[in-house]
């Protein structure tokens, strides 16, 4: 990904998967329903997409293994049907699940809600977990960025933001940085993004509340944008993509784009 020229990340809500509360005992219908999602942002025209397991509440800090092996599928099955890199995220924090399922997969990236740090979220005290990720990416070296959210949303933090990114950066090995605001779907603090950028060695993402009236004005202040809620039918994030939105969200990024050339 190019992050010169900003990047648009496109979200692939999976419905429940196997070993949820609310699956419904149809997995093909899963699979399908995501190949689909993700095709509709590739023909849209967006940079990447992004795979998470954003139904299978309430959410675990960790997963069980039915879960790596219903994601390894699924993401399998979108890699064989689009050519966009492929980003892994599983909720609420197993970044070891999610490197695994990308190294897999011969994924791109994943993001970590917690790599450094401490978050006080609806799962519970959630735990930095940068040293067991180092581990495994030293055992299995490949090319998979990690994207790391600096005071993630859905969780309370206690500490200094400014000091909280360097050492995501610095201390956490992340690759990019991701700035979202407080819950799905609602609009990053403006001020907080300037900063990030400001003092951030690596790329800076905006990891919520994108939409098509904000984007001219978080433009210059983030290196991508993960959209997950506003491309959705009717902005509602439960609902499936609407390709319309998509596309207009991706014809004024192009003209942004050009803008700033």
């Amino acid at each position: 990904m190019n992050f010169e020229q900003k990047v648009l990340i496109g979200m692939v809500h999976l419905k429940p998967l196997p070993g949820s509360y609310l699956y419904d005992g149809d997995f093909d219908r899963v699979i399908e329903h995501a190949v689909n999602e993700a095709k509709k942002l590739e023909k849209a025209g967006f940079d990447a997409i992004m795979v998470e397991n954003f139904n299978d509440v309430p959410f675990p800090k960790t997963v069980e293994p039915i879960t790596v092996a219903a994601m390894s599928i699924i993401a399998k099955a979108v890699r064989d049907e689009i050519s966009l890199p492929i980003g892994i995220n599983v909720l609420r924090n197993d970044a070891i699940a999610a490197y695994s399922i990308a190294y897999a997969v011969k994924a791109d990236f994943i993001r970590v809600n917690v790599l450094s740090g401490v978050a006080y979220t609806d799962q519970g005290i959630i735990e930095g977990i940068a040293h067991e990720l180092a581990k495994l990416r030293k055992l299995l070296p490949s090319r998979i960025k990690v994207f790391a959210d600096v005071h993630v949303k859905h969780a309370y933090h206690f500490g200094d933001f400014e000091d909280a990114l360097r050492d995501t950066v610095e201390r956490g090995l992340a690759d990019a940085v991701i700035i979202s605001g407080k819950a799905t779907g609602m609009e990053v603090d403006v001020e907080k993004l300037k900063k990030a950028k400001k003092i951030s060695p690596v790329p800076v993402i905006v990891g919520s509340g994108t939409t098509y009236d904000n984007l001219p004005k978080l433009w210059k202040y983030a290196d991508g944008f993960i959209v997950g809620t506003w491309i959705k039918k009717d902005g509602k994030t439960k609902n499936n993509i609407d390709f319309e939105r998509a596309k207009n969200l991706i014809e004024l990024a192009k003209n942004l784009r050009g803008n700033y050339l």
